[in-house]
Formats: structure tokens, C-alpha cells, sequence
């Protein structure tokens, strides 16, 4: 894959408290634009079904610090068929870029059965690099990662802010499309995660509300991925 040509975004996590919330949601919902997707209540439901080699390479490269790095994922919405995402999240140093395409649930249900039959000839260069890596590293879906995001947009700089709240883990399930797999919570205690994404500088006046509202947050390298794979022996973040 050629980095270089791949379009890379800032991206800044953080942990916060319930407080920190509530507060900063109210303040961003009246300044920033709702995410079109989410429902009346701002919010819509995501369901990833995470991939990764025979070796492990994408939970140890992160683990390890590993500064170039690929994590591939199927992601729907809302427990539905009707989009299917298969995609490819980039990590170049400290930026990050997101190859994305939809793909029908016949090949969703290929992927996840560890099938890459007919990739070879496609166009796509995504669905190429699927092909490569489960052909040569056994490519495999290994966790299923649940959470529910608040999302506000802002067009200067691709401004996205999100809060991803409810955090669950199906374990060891590949049901992708089954709202009723058994998931259990990552966290001892109800944290949100705040993501914010942008193209190459924040808003000043964006950055102040976070420094103000998020006091005591810090940035940290938070992985979804990382954190529901815990239970298997791996270790935390």
C-alpha cells in the first residue's frame, strides 16, 4: 500500500466522566451540526466486526507500539443489512486514514466465513489487500465490538467530534448481523469515549471547549479494538 497517497487526518481520544458529558454535548449540539445519521436523540448504534491475521499482527502491533499499522473491519448500523462497510483504518505515525467501500451481505458472509475467493480479480484495491492478507496472514474475523455514538460535524477542517458510549464486546461471536449475541462491557465503570477528528488544524475556538470542559482528560492512544480483545489474555491499555 502506498501511505503516501492515502488522505491522513489528526486524530485525539480521550476518557471522560459522565459530567464531562453532559456538559460538553450540550455546548457542541448548540454550536456544531448533528451528525444526519443519528436518530432524535443524536445517536445511532455501531456494530464492528474486527479481523486480524494468524499472528495476531494488528492487536501486538498496537500493543507493541508499532507506529505504520492496518486494523480491518465490517461495520453495520442499527443491527441492519441495508449498509455494509468493509473497511481498512490506517495508523501512519500519528495520523490516521480510512479506506472505506460497501459490499453486499453476500460477500459480508464470505468474508466472515474466511473465503477470499474472487477478491483477486476485483478492481477494488481494498478488496485486494483482503485477498492478500487472508491468503498470505489468514486474514479472520476474531471479536465483535458494540457501542452507540453521538456524533457533531463541522465543515471547517472535516471537524468530527464523537462520543461512543456503551462499550460491549461479543467475545469470541462472528454473528455479525444477530442483535441478540450475548456482549459484556470492556470497562469497569461507564466510560465515554471522545474522539475528535480533523484534517490537518483544530478551530481555535473548538479547541478552547475541549481544554475548557475535558479539564483533567488527557489524550491517550484508545483502541475499541484493544480493549474488547482484553479478555483473552493479552492485557490492557
Amino acid at each position: 500500500m502506498a501511505m503516501n497517497t492515502l488522505p491522513l487526518r489528526h486524530e485525539l481520544k480521550y476518557f471522560i466522566n459522565e459530567q464531562q458529558y453532559f456538559v460538553l454535548s450540550g455546548i457542541l449540539d448548540a454550536i456544531l451540526s448533528r451528525d444526519p445519521n443519528g436518530d432524535e436523540y443524536n445517536e445511532y448504534h455501531i456494530r464492528s466486526l474486527y479481523f486480524d491475521t494468524a499472528f495476531n499482527s494488528a492487536l501486538l502491533d498496537k500493543l507493541n507500539g508499532v507506529q505504520n499499522r492496518d486494523k480491518y473491519r465490517i461495520r453495520i448500523y442499527n443491527f441492519s443489512d441495508k449498509v455494509i462497510k468493509l473497511e481498512c483504518k490506517t495508523k501512519v505515525g500519528s495520523l490516521i486514514s480510512k479506506r472505506s467501500i460497501s459490499i453486499p451481505r453476500l460477500l459480508c458472509e464470505q468474508l466472515i466465513a474466511g473465503d477470499p475467493t474472487g477478491l483477486e480479480t476485483t478492481r477494488s484495491g481494498l478488496l485486494n489487500d483482503v485477498y492478500r492478507e487472508m491468503t498470505i496472514n489468514l486474514l479472520r474475523p476474531v471479536v465483535l465490538v458494540d457501542y452507540v455514538r453521538e456524533a457533531y460535524l463541522h465543515p471547517a477542517e472535516e471537524v468530527r467530534i464523537t462520543f461512543d458510549k456503551q462499550l460491549r464486546t461479543g467475545l469470541y461471536s462472528k454473528e455479525l448481523f444477530d442483535p441478540y449475541v450475548p456482549t459484556i462491557p470492556p470497562f469497569s465503570n461507564n466510560e465515554i469515549i471522545l474522539e475528535v477528528k480533523y484534517n490537518h488544524s483544530l478551530p481555535s475556538y473548538i479547541r478552547d471547549i475541549l481544554g475548557t470542559y475535558c479539564q483533567g482528560a488527557c489524550p491517550s492512544a484508545i483502541s475499541k479494538y484493544t480493549w474488547c480483545r482484553r479478555f483473552e489474555g493479552f492485557g490492557e491499555e
